[in-house]
């Protein structure tokens, strides 16, 4: 505003340009007044280019705050207006350095005689001398130096506008050279003017520039361009003594070699550290807290490191000249840097280098060592070698809990019993067994192992066992056979019942090494395997203590590798009737066996479905109430059955052979369907073997029969992700549960698995009528009619009332039209061409028309000519069925 009245007063043309007026055609008074309002816009463009702290606002007023958001407004506009005009302004400047006359500026006295009589002060010639005389070189000065200033700043869009302003500033510096600093008509940060320079030899250097080349600046610059680290190092190192290079300098080159060196160069760790070492040192002698990226480098000394570091500190400082302060400052360090290193060879280098010696007199040296030693019993700054941890003299009670520890952590049978039997010479008030709750021993097996009267035997047994089943449950199988081995030598010589369980556990252990192993790639087991499982089940020794879990497994195990002939006619009879694992076993052998047979398999099939609807059956019991009325409650648990649900499950979880999930599978869905309000039944093979009903339907616990039929499909499908009947399954469960996007990328998925991704056709037997129509009903449901009128067509019989309800609605979310090249059936294109005719719908009218027009469609064609049309169109629509709902 100011600005704007002194260039009334002054006589400048209103609604004139500035850059379109000749200054030296204008009165002095009236051209350095053009001049302040320019230096002043472009002095306000690059102030408002430096980041400014915001004011914390103190409690939020309404009236406060609408004054402060309209002067940042109206702040915003006067700079957009000065930035649109900045081109101009820099003119207006370039063309005030060309003048080579004094100017004039109104000062109080004139602008009075102004007000009274105008013609007096302001003259209409170039002499005249009203105000305050500025020289033509103060004018230059400063018109150079905001010029430089401008110049800088758009440098970092244009970066060839730096050498402008690198001429600006040191013919800003030759004038202020020349006309003496304390000049009472112009201000200028000399220092700012020195960083102006410096950044600006930095980014213009060239090879002929030899005054900048010799600047630590210009130096540090070209050497990180060309990526030449060594003379880089030794900057900064040169740099320590003479201390140029501001500290905010030093850390933002080391930042920058910090970024290239995590962008994956390697070769730069070293270089970070020599510059982080002469950071730290110039800190150091500068009184600065040492930075905590010194810490991070140092966390790992080398010698090398201990080298480096050393002399830096020696080139940093000269003892000749350095005043004591500084020396106390070195030293207080080095010692620091001693008590923090625990290898005594690193030490040693410090303490004996020559600036060390120097700078700490011998009473400090000793001082040092006797805190050193104070420190750690075990450090010594003599060259003897460094006594071993286990040297140390211990208490009793240390060395107990030493060897507890070894106990724990060791896996090697004879480490553990030289522990053990150290430990027993200690002290024999110890039970060493209890020492880890991880020990963990069948309940079955504790009685005896604890029963054993020698304590020692006693530990070693329990802990080599406790072990070698943690082992065989981590699946660390080989430290496990060493475990087990050891125990079982050491039970042979005073146990036959320990000896006998040993066998049991080391048979487990040889059948889950072989399943986890040559197992998976289907290789048989070693015919010795089989005989050992075979042995075990027919076992009868006595009082031997027996885990449910072998029996179980030794039976999988038969099942999965088709042992159905031992199983079904070789087991005895009274291991059948006592071990309900067996009688399973045996079951499923003999249904597996006899299939596909129409009537033999029927027999043994029904058995099989006794015992699992029992396993499924509730106990029910009645229970008056406080009412009076009588409720029922039903156990899910429930003992009727040879084995809860739950053991159940996990034994078929231990299964893999496909026709023995089949099977299990087939029962179970079968078992679900049976219920009475049950709407969609679920297919499965083999399902005709099944009875038909039950006599006792409301004792089946239903619920969990429909849970364990989805456990048990989505386990067979990690088994064989690419059984289409196990998906077809999954589908129908989906299916029958509402989630209709879900059962058709499965019912896909199983025509897709079985032909070679549609490439082949679908067996009929897998895309029967009941799959089609389901998959029509999830499209219809899904509001995708098009696809339902296509998939019509897929029925042995074409269902013409479901395609043409179909395509009659408007409201469809698939591809519609686009879906016409799949329609092979002439009868539904000849509709489509009807339906679109009624509703004027041109465009897809002439897209059903083109359809039904391929010759290969013609109903003249030969059979095999329309089959073979029908089959290219059946598999290009379920290949973009698939891409959608894969």
């Amino acid at each position: 505003m100011l600005l704007n009245e002194l260039l009334c007063i002054s006589k400048v043309p209103p609604g004139t340009k500035h850059v379109d007026v000749d200054l030296s055609s204008l009165p002095p008074t009236t051209a350095m007044a053009i001049l302040l309002y320019n230096r002043w816009a472009i002095r306000t463009i690059v102030q408002s280019s430096f980041p400014v702290k915001q004011v914390k606002p103190g409690p939020p007023q309404l009236n406060v705050m609408n004054q402060m958001q309209q002067e940042k407004e109206l702040t915003e506009n006067i700079l957009k207006v000065l930035k649109e005009q900045a081109a101009d302004s820099i003119l207006v400047l370039e063309g005030a350095l060309k003048l080579n006359k004094d100017l004039y500026v109104h000062t109080i006295r004139t602008l009075d005689l102004l007000a009274m009589e105008p013609g007096m002060v302001n003259g209409e010639t170039e002499s005249s001398t009203a105000g305050l005389k500025i020289s033509a070189e103060e004018i230059q000065c400063q018109v150079c130096y905001d010029l430089g200033a401008i110049y800088f700043q758009q440098g970092s869009t244009n970066p060839a506008v730096h050498e402008n302003a690198k001429e600006k500033f040191f013919k800003t510096k030759e004038l202020i050279a020349k006309n003496g600093s304390s000049s009472l008509h112009f201000t200028i940060d000399e220092e700012r003017l020195a960083g102006y320079c410096q950044a600006c030899g930095v980014l213009t250097s060239s090879s002929d520039d030899a005054s900048q080349q010799a600047t630590p600046y210009s130096q540090i610059h070209s050497c990180m361009k060309s990526g030449n680290y060594q003379d880089l190092v030794k900057i900064f190192l040169e740099d320590n003594l003479a201390l140029s290079l501001p500290v905010q300098f030093r850390q933002s080159v080391l930042r920058e070699l910090f970024q290239k060196a995590q962008q994956g160069n390697d070769a730069l760790d070293e270089v970070c550290f020599k510059v982080c070492v002469c950071n730290t040192v110039c800190d150091v002698l500068q009184g600065r807290t040492i930075d905590i990226q010194f810490c991070q480098l140092f966390l790992k000394p080398s010698k090398e490191k201990i080298d480096f570091l050393l002399e830096v500190c020696s080139r940093s400082i000269n003892l000749e000249n350095a005043s004591e302060a500084l020396k106390r400052k070195m030293a207080a360090f080095l010692k620091n840097l001693c008590l923090g290193l625990e290898d005594l060879q690193l030490v040693f280098m410090i303490s004996s280098h020559e600036l060390f010696i120097k700078l700490l007199k011998d009473d400090e040296r000793k001082l040092l060592i006797d805190q050193m030693r104070k420190r750690s019993p075990r450090i010594n700054l003599c060259t003897k070698p460094v006594t071993s941890f286990y040297d140390i003299p211990a208490s009793a009670s240390v060395n107990i809990g030493q060897l507890e520890h070894q106990l724990i952590l060791s896996v090697d049978p004879w480490r553990i019993r030289q522990i053990l039997i150290e430990l027993h010479g200690m002290t024999s008030e110890r039970q060493f067994w209890t020492i880890s709750n991880k020990w963990e021993v069948p309940n079955v097996y504790g009685n005896v192992i604890l029963g054993i009267k020698d304590n020692l035997t006693r530990d070693l047994v329990y802990i080599l066992m406790a072990k070698g089943l943690h082992c065989c449950a981590i699946k660390d199988f080989v430290h496990a056979k060493q475990l087990f081995a050891a125990c079982l030598e050491l039970v042979t010589e005073f146990s036959p019942k320990l000896r006998q369980v040993m066998l049991n556990e080391m048979l487990l252990l040889d059948i889950y090494t072989h399943e986890a192993g040559a197992g998976v790639s289907g290789e048989r087991p070693p015919s010795d395997l089989i005989s050992r499982v075979r042995g075990y089940l027919e076992m009868r020794v006595p009082d031997i203590p027996l885990r449910q879990v072998i029996a179980e497994e030794c039976v999988a195990f038969l099942l999965n590798w088709c042992e159905n002939e031992y199983l079904t006619m070789q087991v005895p009879l009274p291991l059948v009737q006592t071990n309900p694992y067996v009688k399973l076993g045996q079951l499923l052998a003999a249904t597996c066996k006899e299939l596909p047979g129409p009537k033999e398999s029927r027999r043994t099939a029904k058995d099989l479905w006794e015992v699992v609807v029992q396993i499924c059956s509730v106990s029910s019991q009645h229970k008056r109430g406080n009412d009076g009325r009588v409720s029922l409650i039903k156990h899910r648990e429930s003992t009727l059955g040879i084995m809860y649900r739950s053991e159940l499950l996990s034994f078929i979880k231990k299964l893999r052979e496909p026709l023995v999930l089949t099977t299990i599978l087939s029962l179970f869905v079968k078992l679900h369907n049976v219920r009475e309000d049950i709407v969609n039944d679920i297919a499965a093979e083999h399902i005709s073997i099944w009875p038909s009903s039950i006599p006792n339907l409301q004792s089946v616990d239903f619920e969990a029969v429909a849970v364990t039929v989805k456990e048990l499909v989505s386990y067979a499908l990690t088994i064989n992700a690419n059984n289409h009947f196990w998906l077809i399954i999954q589908a129908d469960i989906y299916f029958a549960t509402n989630q209709y996007s879900a059962a058709l990328h499965y019912y896909l998925q199983a025509g897709a698995v079985c032909s070679d991704f549609f490439n082949k056709m679908v067996p009929p037997d897998v895309y029967t009528d009941q799959v089609i129509k389901r998959m029509i009903k999830c499209c219809s449901l899904l509001n995708c009619h098009t696809q339902v009128a296509i998939l019509c067509q897929f029925l042995r019989e074409v269902d013409y009332k479901t395609a043409f309800k179909a395509l009659q609605e408007q409201n469809s979310h698939d591809a519609m039209d686009s879906y016409y090249e799949y329609i092979w059936d002439v009868t539904i294109l000849e509709y489509l061409t009807y339906l679109h005719h009624k509703r004027g719908e041109t465009d897809k009218r002439q897209i059903a028309i083109k359809a039904i027009g391929q010759t290969e469609l013609n109903a003249s064609n030969p059979e095999e000519v329309l089959q073979l049309a029908a089959q290219r169109r059946k598999k290009k629509f379920l290949q973009a069925m698939a891409k959608l709902y894969f």
